[in-house]
């Protein structure tokens, strides 16, 4: 019953800005640490971000730290990837995603994870 759903990719150009969200049903968003996930054709997916369940804790992968922000509105239960100067390597389909556990603060690994949307296509070139 628990739903997500990511919204905001799209296409743009080097350099370029865009925002993802995702927007949660069927649970008690607040209680819960959210995360970010992305996957290049070819490639493994891998951990972008990490936000806890009062927004007071945030982590980041290296390859997006100082160039994307991450953050909540539990009211609106929804989840925002805030993303700029956007590369080629970016390229990816985002994938949004809820802890598992009410103790997990913030984490990197997927499998700390429970469930998963559908994921929302960046595309970043000239």
């Amino acid at each position: 019953q628990v739903q997500l759903e990511e919204s905001g990719g799209g296409s743009v150009q080097p350099e370029g800005s865009l925002r993802l969200s995702c927007v949660s049903s069927g649970h008690t968003f607040s209680n819960f640490a959210m995360g970010w996930f992305r996957q290049a054709p070819g490639k493994e997916r891998e951990f972008v971000a990490s936000i806890s369940w009062n927004g007071a804790n945030t982590i980041y992968a290296d390859s997006v730290k100082g160039r994307s922000t991450l953050s909540r509105d539990n009211a609106k239960n929804t989840v925002y990837l805030q993303m700029h100067s956007l590369k080629t390597e970016d390229t990816a389909i985002y994938f949004c995603a809820r802890a598992k556990d009410l103790m997990i603060a913030v984490a990197s690994n997927p499998d700390d994870f429970a469930y998963w949307g559908q994921g929302t296509q960046v595309t970043v070139s000239s």
